[in-house]
């Protein structure tokens, strides 16, 4: 497989990681169940890893018990992964500090997502991935599927060169099932960038009754300390060999990536830092304000951990005099969220005297937009800027929200929007699926397609945004203003505002069994004048 292809970042993370998984324990959870479901389907039609034999998948009672059937592989010598997120993940934190504390070249793949507190939400955000800051996991962040296909090898690759799990991640629902044109890598591209020496030391390294050894001891104050620093060197060259295989990678795909990536003005007084799929709306609206005679930038953070301040600095311009740290997560009672704490101490260690504040955003998949994202920007400007800031939300009980202006369209004007509304198994949803990969699969079109419907999947609303045209597609957001609308469920035209979205001389779909003249009676009136308004189609 290889070439371009329309796929999700469900599929692109278990496309690469089927590669050099040699044991899949698994246990479902949603949004990231694809992942583990492609990887069983391949699996049982005999598709080779790298190292010609099928992945041996085990479905387990629970993520806590996939976490043990993990260790345990990895142990015997064979290289071990997991798809998982939310809860899940949280149930496999005691096994991840055994892995980490013992150097096995785990691999965990998460379609980050919210954990349960005051309520349980399937969506998007950090606060999973946050849990783990502390278990000795290396941290890999991409925010798009083409990032997913590309950089999923890295964790792999990375993890077994440096003796280093590796947690990567990428943001649920918004990447993990938004459907994009990639560029395919191709298995035996993956096959050279493998460091064969290191595999073979690691599986000589393993549990076998030819070669005892003493493992996984119980210390004492006498030497616990001691030897839990010896894994320092370890940490400390992880970078490098991370930086050294997203240069392999870049030099394979044409396509540049560091640890930081930085976008905008090489002058910019004001830049933002993020994680995930915020990055690609974050690069759209630099460069549409830079375009106008802006001066800004924005700095995705790609190897979350190790953190490495060195490369850090040498990401930010020397021009920098305030940044904005954007977390998709929440931590009460800390001084800040996750990002931000680390960017202030990388800022501290780097000795760069720079205004720093911080945000919340996209919480659950909360849709961020350019308008917040012109929010963000103009509160570093302002007289008096907020700080521990929240963007998206009106928060009128405890008053840290940024006021967010009108709609903004950041988007390249070539570029063709369609939004679908539908009922929950309706087949909307399929539709526009097998739409989109037609056009992205049979045309030289770049495509994207992301799918809203509530908890209630079926039998509740769901909206399709998609979008296609000739340059490739960064809006990680909703569509707004669209040039086709189509409404699937006849009911809904007098209850949701749908027309509104329509652009100037857009055309509007409407499904329904009714004549001329029960139209003309069941259109409200202001539906009406909206039409006409806009010489809507």
């Amino acid at each position: 497989m290889s070439g371009m292809r329309t796929m999700d970042g469900n599929e692109a993370a278990a496309y690469i990681s089927y590669a050099f998984t040699e044991v899949a324990a698994i246990y479902p959870i949603t949004p990231s169940s694809p992942m583990a479901e492609q990887v069983d389907v391949w699996s049982a039609k005999g598709r080779l890893n790298l190292f010609g034999q099928p992945v041996r998948l085990v479905e387990m009672q629970s993520e806590h018990g996939a976490a043990g059937a993990m260790h345990g592989s990895l142990e015997a010598g064979a290289l071990a992964t997991s798809y998982t997120a939310s809860q899940g993940l949280l149930l496999m934190i005691p096994a991840m500090y055994r892995m980490a504390g013992q150097l096995l070249p785990a691999v965990l793949h998460v379609s980050a997502r919210t954990v349960g507190t005051h309520a349980f939400s399937i969506f998007g955000d950090h606060s999973d991935v946050m849990s783990c800051r502390q278990t000795g996991f290396a941290m890999l962040s991409t925010g798009s599927v083409q990032e997913v296909m590309d950089l999923t090898a890295v964790a792999h690759l990375a993890a077994i060169e440096g003796r280093v799990p590796f947690l990567h991640f990428f943001d649920g629902f918004r990447t993990s099932h938004e459907l994009q044109k990639v560029e395919v890598m191709p298995y035996d591209a993956l096959d050279r960038l493998l460091d064969r020496e290191s595999l073979l030391r690691f599986r000589k390294n393993s549990l076998n009754p030819e070669r005892p050894v003493q493992r996984s001891t119980v210390q004492n104050p006498d030497v616990f300390f001691q030897a839990r620093e010896a894994c320092n060197a370890y940490y400390d060259r992880l970078p490098a060999i991370v930086e050294g295989y997203m240069a392999r990678i870049s030099a394979l795909t044409g396509r540049s990536y560091g640890l930081f990536n930085y976008f905008g003005s090489p002058k910019a007084g004001h830049v933002v830092v993020a994680m995930g799929s915020v990055s690609g709306a974050l690069r759209e609206y630099v460069e549409y304000e830079n375009a106008r005679g802006g001066n800004l930038g924005c700095l995705q953070a790609a190897l979350y951990r190790p953190f490495s301040v060195p490369h850090f600095s040498a990401a930010l311009p020397a021009s920098v005099r305030c940044l904005t740290v954007l977390d998709r997560t929440k931590e009460p009672g800390a001084v800040g969220e996750p990002l931000y704490t680390d960017v202030c101490a990388a800022l501290c260690e780097a000795k760069r005297g720079v205004d720093v504040l911080a945000g919340r955003y996209g919480l659950s998949s909360k849709d961020v937009t350019p308008a917040q994202i012109k929010a963000v920007f103009d509160n570093m400007k302002a007289e008096s800027p907020k700080t521990h800031f929240t963007v998206g939300i009106t928060d009128d009980v405890t008053h840290h929200s940024l006021p967010v202006g009108e709609a903004l369209e950041t988007g390249d004007s070539g570029i063709i929007n369609c939004k679908f509304w539908g009922l929950g198994a309706d087949g909307t949803v399929g539709a526009n699926k097998n739409s989109i990969k037609i056009l992205g699969d049979n045309t030289d079109m770049h495509v994207q397609a992301y799918f809203e419907y509530d908890t209630k999947k079926s039998g509740g609303i769901t909206r399709s945004h998609l979008r296609f045209g000739r340059q490739p597609i960064r809006s990680a957001y909703l569509v707004y203003s669209a040039d086709f609308v189509a409404c699937h469920n006849p009911t809904y035209i007098g209850k949701y505002d749908i027309v509104s979205e329509i652009k100037q001389g857009g055309v509007f779909l409407l499904n329904c069994p009714w004549n001329r003249e029960e139209l003309e009676k069941a259109l409200p009136a202001a539906v009406k004048r909206l039409i006409a308004r806009k010489g809507v189609r």
